[in-house]
């Protein structure tokens, strides 16, 4: 099952991921109003959250980047190919399977742009672990 998966599409998917990274303080502030509700936990708790967050927002920029910088290295069939694709399928998979799983049951604020935006995001987060699972396939058929 060798299919072709275009430079592009891999590019758009490094972009979005870029986006991601950079969006994500102000959905944080903005929607959720996380760093009031981070106020509350004690000092050392505050410092986790905070790293937690910026461990997501470090690996979104991180994976966008390497998805623009080289497409081609992310789809060759090489068993790198295989564990970083791998890698970043599962993220983006498992993140998907957490939106489903938890994120209906909280209430997001009302205002069209959120609801909007959210509707983006997940659209986002669908088409990265679309993507890195097509990869991680492509990449083990070579292998085989």
């Amino acid at each position: 099952m060798n299919t072709q998966i275009p430079n592009w599409l891999i590019i758009l998917g490094g972009i979005g991921q870029i986006f991601t990274a950079l969006i994500y303080p102000y959905i944080r502030h903005k929607v959720f109003d996380w760093y009031n509700d981070v106020k509350q936990l004690k000092p050392l708790n505050q410092e986790i959250a905070k790293t937690y967050g910026r461990y997501i927002q470090g690996l979104n920029f991180s994976f966008g980047l390497i998805a623009i910088l080289i497409p081609s290295d992310l789809k060759n069939g090489t068993t790198l190919a295989v564990a970083l694709t791998g890698l970043i399928a599962a993220y983006w998979v498992g993140k998907v399977a957490t939106q489903i799983a938890y994120y209906p049951m909280y209430q997001i604020p009302q205002k069209p742009i959120f609801k909007i935006g959210s509707y983006f995001m997940n659209f986002l987060f669908t088409l990265f672990a679309a993507v890195y699972s097509w990869l991680l396939v492509s990449n083990i058929s070579q292998i085989l």
